[in-house]
């Protein structure tokens, strides 16, 4: 694939910039169709993105329909088909300016005159349109094979909420038209698993109008959520971990002291008492470090492993909140490891084996990276690359493939992120451990050593599940809803024929919940393939127990699976001890 550089320059693209290249370009193709069709249209930013690419357009008092975007795409297609070459130009500043003044083009010229004043502007020309850009681009507008307009949306000028308002239109962009069908079927398939959605089929939670990002779980919802807890206490048992809970309130100055005033303070709630600010926190780890600071400690003590299920609140904002995905309150499975600079590698690794076991347990493949010193930063120079050494140590001793990016550490430490990669293909970012030698220097934390001598500890802090909402809302759509049985909120629904006794079948139920294995019995007069239907589809139950006459006779149970729709009739305690030895292996 050839592309053309500002410069004029064509060269054969590098594989790791085609989608990119190829997704710019289509925001430019569309750029030039919605001023065809619209000629009052003034743009803003169009940039490419991780899937497709945007046009921020300002279009005066005209509200776009389904039918436009239709539009669009259709002249898109006409642009592509005319097989316009792209030439790219530059302009001084000044010149510049005065381009995109004689051409209306009121934002392209104010962000030019953001710009230094020895700037020297790049365009790319295609037809009559003419866009900013610094490029590299298709050289051709017939090289865009697959492309779709997907949706329009709002966005402010600059991300300023004090500017005006421009209509953000998406679009999708690919090498081929196979690679876009097959990302087309996993945003059907992502619908489908959309956890909002499955969670109220389901009675899992609910957010209201009251508490906008704030989740209300419901009966089921629980059941599920103490299933994940119950897991996470006993593999932080069997792996040497105490657990703690640490105040939901503390001063500010707590926060100042551990740095997250300065560094976090626009995400966090405060309020007053005593005539002294308090802070709603953010972070479960200033908590874990008063803990840890209230007694002396022996060096026979470290590493001590810490964990917490630690309620937090951050302020996000009303339009970024989305589902339990993004939220202003969630629950930290946060640990704290305090211990020695001779234990730093040991004790990553055992981290690091420890969320594997996790992930594995859920069927999740996952990548990690290396997270560097921010910008934005405490600490000196040394502390960050024995801490980040010590990171890369700990990879390199498992044998983990890594990469590494560049600037988006802790602000008191680098860290290892864990990108999980769910049914569908998508990633998401859950565990993470970040190396601190900050927040122990901060507080003035001690040991003492064998010889007598005070040390400071370093620390880690580190979380499995990222935070229980959200890690169940990623559950969700990677299980469809169809939890495992250990982890399924309704783990069997007991049905029965319509025109029978219900005496049986109420023992049974009564004998699953004396197992503690979370049951329901329906007992409704409906046809059974209602019921099966229902139990399945809606309520997604691992095991359907079904009781007629003949199983009233015998004293047996139909057992229907969810996942093979198999039914085989059993005696009710091999069905019970058949439940409790998936439940216990939880498969």
């Amino acid at each position: 694939m050839k592309i053309i550089y500002k410069d004029g320059t064509v060269a054969e693209c590098p594989e790791d910039m085609e989608q990119e290249v190829i997704r710019h370009t289509a925001a430019h193709i569309m750029a030039q169709a919605i001023k065809r069709l619209f000629p009052h249209a003034d743009f803003g930013y169009g940039p490419a993105t991780e899937k497709g690419f945007y046009y921020d357009v300002d279009l005066g008092d005209t509200k776009l329909t389904d039918e436009d975007l239709a539009a669009i795409e259709a002249e898109m297609k006409k642009i592509v088909k005319e097989n316009l070459p792209i030439k790219p130009f530059i302009l001084p500043r000044e010149e510049a300016i005065k381009l995109m003044h004689d051409r209306g083009a009121k934002y392209k010229e104010e962000h030019i005159g953001d710009l230094p004043e020895d700037a020297v502007i790049s365009f790319y020309q295609q037809g009559d349109y003419i866009d900013m850009c610094t490029g590299p681009h298709l050289c051709y507008t017939k090289a865009l094979k697959a492309f779709k307009i997907t949706q329009q949306s709002g966005a402010y000028w600059k991300n300023d909420k004090d500017n005006v308002m421009l209509t953000r239109i998406n679009g999708l962009a690919f090498r081929t038209q196979e690679e876009l069908e097959e990302h087309l079927r996993l945003l059907e398939e992502a619908e489908k698993r959309d956890h909002r959605r499955i969670g109220k089929e389901m009675g899992l939670f609910m957010i209201a109008d009251e508490g906008p990002g704030f989740p209300f779980f419901l009966p089921r919802g629980m059941d599920l959520r103490n299933a994940l807890i119950d897991y996470w206490r006993e593999i932080h048992v069997k792996n040497g971990y105490v657990e703690i809970s640490t105040p939901m309130i503390l001063s500010r100055r707590l926060w100042e002291t551990s740095g997250h005033w300065d560094h976090y303070k626009d995400n966090m709630y405060s309020t007053s008492i005593d005539g002294e600010e308090y802070c709603v926190k953010p972070m479960n780890c200033p908590g874990g470090v008063l803990v840890y600071r209230s007694r002396p400690h022996s060096y026979r003590e470290l590493p001590m492993r810490v964990a917490e299920l630690g309620l937090v609140h951050r302020h996000e904002l009303r339009g970024a909140l989305h589902g339990l995905f993004r939220v202003r309150c969630f629950t930290q499975d946060d640990a704290h490891i305090f211990m020695t600079r001779e234990q730093i590698t040991d004790e990553i690794v055992g981290v690091v084996n420890l969320i594997n076991e996790v992930y594995t347990k859920f069927g999740f493949e996952y990548f990690v990276e290396l997270s560097t010193r921010p910008e934005s930063s405490m600490g000196s120079d040394e502390d960050w690359e024995a801490a980040t050494n010590g990171l890369r140590a700990a990879l390199e001793k498992l044998g983990l493939p890594y990469t590494v990016n560049e600037g988006d550490g802790a602000f008191y430490g680098p860290k290892i992120d864990f990108h999980l990669r769910d049914s569908i293909g998508r990633t998401w970012q859950c565990g993470t451990i970040q190396l601190d030698f900050q927040l122990p220097h901060n507080f003035e934390l001690e040991y003492v050593d064998e010889d007598g001598t005070r040390k400071q500890p370093i620390m880690i802090h580190r979380v499995c599940y990222g935070s229980i909402e959200r890690f169940i809302g990623i559950l969700t759509e990677h299980f469809a809803g169809k939890f495992p049985l250990w982890l399924a909120p309704l783990q069997v629904k007991v049905l029965t024929l319509p025109g029978t006794d219900t005496s049986h079948a109420e023992e049974i139920y009564g004998r699953l919940k004396d197992s503690r294995i979370r049951a329901e019995l329906d007992a409704r007069n409906e046809k059974i393939g209602y019921k099966v239907r229902e139990a399945r589809q809606v309520d997604r139950v691992p095991y359907m127990a079904i009781v007629g006459k003949k199983e009233i006779e015998e004293g047996t149970v139909s057992v229907r699976s969810r996942d093979t729709d198999e039914t085989v009739t059993v005696t009710v305690d091999a069905f019970l001890d058949m439940l409790k030895k998936q439940i216990a292996d939880r498969v």
